[in-house]
């Protein structure tokens, strides 16, 4: 596999790099910044998941020699961008909101700060990153918070691209998923890895009993069976039986077809008849948020999830923008700049954000401050007694390592969770409607609210 990030990138950024060298522009210092001027439509927030990714993206995002030649050979660009680019590294800098942190309409949720060809040739990649993996980051969230603390899974392999799979994984970990049945997110993010058979290994065997005892045998009696590929009631029988017959008792069953909810109840009434009363349930089948707040009166155990969350539960994606937000002009001094257009329009400036607390340590209101600097930016922040969200993750080129280590994402799902905790109750409906809290810009170079988004 390729290790080189260079070509994740749409032609025209290339074309643009090549113009802007003849205009005399291309080394012009400029700020980019992702925001999404809405919410995918009735999510009340979003979360901001694939950091790390993006930190290993930059890093890697190199042009060696297959690269060049390929671009030559294609035409896609001349001799002169050709020398920039194979000499290219990133040595701007990036800041954005920590990993796991929810966000709204507005949030300048990364800054990608350098020269004009150093920051541009960034954006698909950095927005492919994003826009997938927060996309399932909110599914995650919106389902750990229907599950009410019982443990989620991921399941979703076979549902996506296979690298894809791997990041959805560890996107829903940030959202608040505790295992994965991907073995290669298992090793890459030292996520639990779960699973234990399909129906095919019952039909494989000649009969059910078989097929149980050799699981038994082969993971032990704390294992988890998969009960309905025939009948029901008959399965979770020898499903007992077989974890006895070893010497213990079963760990517990999985229902993966039918009326989950009624079934679960009447699994959890023959277990206990059973004597089995510490096997746990778990239940599968095409979950989304809204099955699982549908199970919620009954005696499930844990959630196994896959389509529904590898595509955002109905929304793939977060839709992320990358938009340049301030340039150097010709004078030498920094300029704000904007796109006018009718839906598509966008605030200029470098922004720094909080989020504002009630009384009650509630969020009230994301607070988006349009500065020159970030120091000014923060201290506007922290007059409003707002709690900053934006963190250094490149510094001159150079990766922030805590955001991406071994420890990143166990704190980025803490920060999830805390992060979500600070919204009121109403951002936690899983109905539709407007995000959780209000977005406020403030513009302090020229001493102006904007409206609300």
């Amino acid at each position: 596999m390729r290790t080189t990030t260079a070509l994740l990138t749409d032609m025209y950024e290339l074309t643009m790099i090549e113009a802007s060298l003849r205009s005399g522009t291309a080394q012009r210092r400029s700020v980019f910044e992702v925001f999404g001027r809405r919410l995918p439509a009735g999510r009340r927030y979003g979360v901001v998941a694939g950091i790390a990714r993006v930190i290993d993206a930059v890093e890697r995002f190199r042009f060696g020699s297959d690269e060049i030649d390929y671009l030559s050979s294609a035409g896609v660009v001349g001799d002169e961008t050709l020398d920039l680019l194979r000499e290219y590294r990133f040595r701007g800098s990036i800041s954005g909101y920590g990993e796991g942190e929810c966000f709204f309409p507005g949030s300048p949720i990364l800054t990608v700060e350098g020269t004009f060809a150093d920051a541009v040739v960034l954006e698909t990649v950095v927005l492919s990153i994003l826009n997938h993996d927060c996309a399932v980051a909110a599914a995650a969230s919106r389902m750990t918070t229907a599950a009410h603390g019982r443990p989620c899974l991921e399941m979703g392999a076979r549902r996506t691209h296979e690298q894809a799979a791997v990041a959805a994984a560890r996107a829903a970990v940030v959202g608040g998923f505790v295992g994965t049945s991907v073995l290669e997110a298992g090793r890459s993010y030292g996520i639990r890895a779960i699973g234990t058979a399909a129906h095919s290994f019952t039909l494989l065997h000649d009969d059910e009993e078989s097929a149980f005892a050799a699981q038994v045998a082969a993971l032990g009696p704390g294992t988890t069976l998969l009960v309905d590929t025939y009948d029901v009631t008959r399965g979770v029988e020898r499903a007992v039986a077989a974890a006895r017959a070893a010497g213990g008792e079963l760990g517990a069953v999985r229902l993966d077809s039918g009326d989950l909810v009624a079934q679960a109840f009447t699994v959890r009434e023959q277990l206990d008849a059973l004597g089995a009363t510490t096997t746990r349930i778990t239940v599968t089948s095409d979950l989304d948020e809204y099955a699982i707040a549908a199970l919620n009166a009954a005696p499930v155990d844990s959630y196994g999830v896959g389509t529904k969350l590898v595509t955002g539960s109905g929304h793939p994606t977060a839709e992320l923008v990358y938009k340049l937000v301030s340039r150097e002009g010709a004078d030498g001094r920094m300029q704000e700049v904007a796109k006018a257009s009718a839906s598509k329009m966008s605030v200029g400036g470098l922004k720094v954000a909080g989020r504002v607390l009630d009384a009650g340590g509630r969020a009230s209101e994301e607070l988006v401050v349009a500065c020159g600097t970030h120091d000014a930016g923060r201290a506007e922040v922290e007059r409003q007694g707002a709690r900053p969200l934006q963190l250094p993750l490149v510094r001159d080129g150079v990766p922030v390592e805590e955001h991406r280590g071994p420890d990143a994402l166990t704190a980025a799902a803490e920060r999830h969770l805390a992060s979500r905790a600070e919204l009121p109750y109403a951002a936690w409906r899983l109905s539709e409607g407007e995000p959780g809290i209000p977005t406020r810009h403030i513009d302090i170079e020229a001493d102006d609210d904007f409206p609300r988004i």
